[in-house]
């Protein structure tokens, strides 16, 4: 019996890197590295694939964007215009291909998470679904029949407009929007607004409502704008207990009945199955269809 044919997945994040080789969720090894600096960072990466020894054929990077997805382009697999020091026309993919000489394809972060849940996952079986996270940044992806659509360039879906609260002087993280989905609920938003980090703020339900009201507004946009089958809903801050019941209460009453509305809340808005490993698992389902098309 031939040998199976193994993958490097990469879940490229803006405060760590995540690593790892197989072909499905079951890794066989895995690595957590840092994001410092470009040449540190993904040196490190280069290494720990190349030192596994094993027989790796291809790679898939899920990173963090904004990214140059237009294969066409002189700098596609560059990170773009990011707020993240030092990163800003950071060549990912043809800098992981040289030194490893083996083929790469690359995604954003969500767009990987997205079609690890879709083959693995909370969106098995789904035609259209949305996978959100909600961390350090906050973006989005939809898989249409299996595939992310990037044209232009890929969905910036943490970057919509939502209300600001009566009374709220908070002006938002983001650099450009300011007070954007992601300028208003994620992670850096969280402890700007409250100052400190939401793992210090647990036992201040008033944070959690805030937050809930921010992504129900975000989630009904998507829910009438893209009408998927359901919204995968994910990342760090979401671990905060009761936070996604919180979003569902708030989501049904921003639907108010009306339009696609779901009738199972607890089955349209739920967590990842892969839980905190969607971006990786997904980084090797990418690189398995790229190579030996769909499962």
């Amino acid at each position: 019996m031939e040998p199976q044919l193994l993958y490097a997945g990469i879940e490229a994040g803006g405060t760590k890197w995540r690593v790892a080789i197989g072909r499905s969720p079951d890794l066989i090894t895995d690595i957590t590295i840092p994001t410092t600096d470009p040449n540190e960072t993904i040196g490190a990466c280069i290494e720990f694939i190349r030192g596994a020894g094993l027989p790796v054929v291809a790679v898939g990077i899920a990173a963090f964007g904004p990214l140059d997805l237009n294969p066409s382009s002189d700098t596609y697999g560059f990170i773009t215009d990011t707020p993240k020091p030092g990163w800003g026309r950071a060549d990912i993919k043809s800098r992981i291909e040289s030194a490893l000489g083996l083929p790469a394809v690359i995604d954003v972060d969500v767009g990987g998470a997205a079609l690890g849940e879709g083959w693995w996952g909370a969106g098995r079986g789904l035609d259209v679904f949305v996978y959100v996270t909600v961390g350090t940044g906050l973006g989005g992806a939809v898989l249409r029949g299996g595939r992310t659509s990037h044209h232009q360039g890929h969905p910036e879906m943490g970057h919509v407009s939502v209300e600001r609260e009566e009374g709220d002087s908070y002006a938002g993280s983001c650099p450009f929007h300011h007070s954007c989905l992601e300028g208003m609920a994620a992670g850096p938003a969280i402890r700007l607004r409250w100052g400190r980090p939401g793992s210090g703020l647990s036992a201040r339900p008033e944070v959690w409502d805030l937050e809930a009201r921010c992504l129900a507004q975000a989630m009904r946009t998507y829910t009438y704008t893209i009408v998927p089958q359901r919204i995968i809903l994910g990342g760090g801050v979401m671990q905060q207990p009761g936070l996604l019941e919180l979003v569902r209460k708030h989501l049904e009453a921003r639907l108010a009945g009306y339009g696609p509305a779901p009738s199972d809340l607890e089955q349209y808005l739920i967590a990842p199955a892969l839980g905190q490993d969607s971006g990786l698992v997904g980084a090797i389902a990418m690189a398995r269809r790229a190579f030996e098309g769909a499962p």
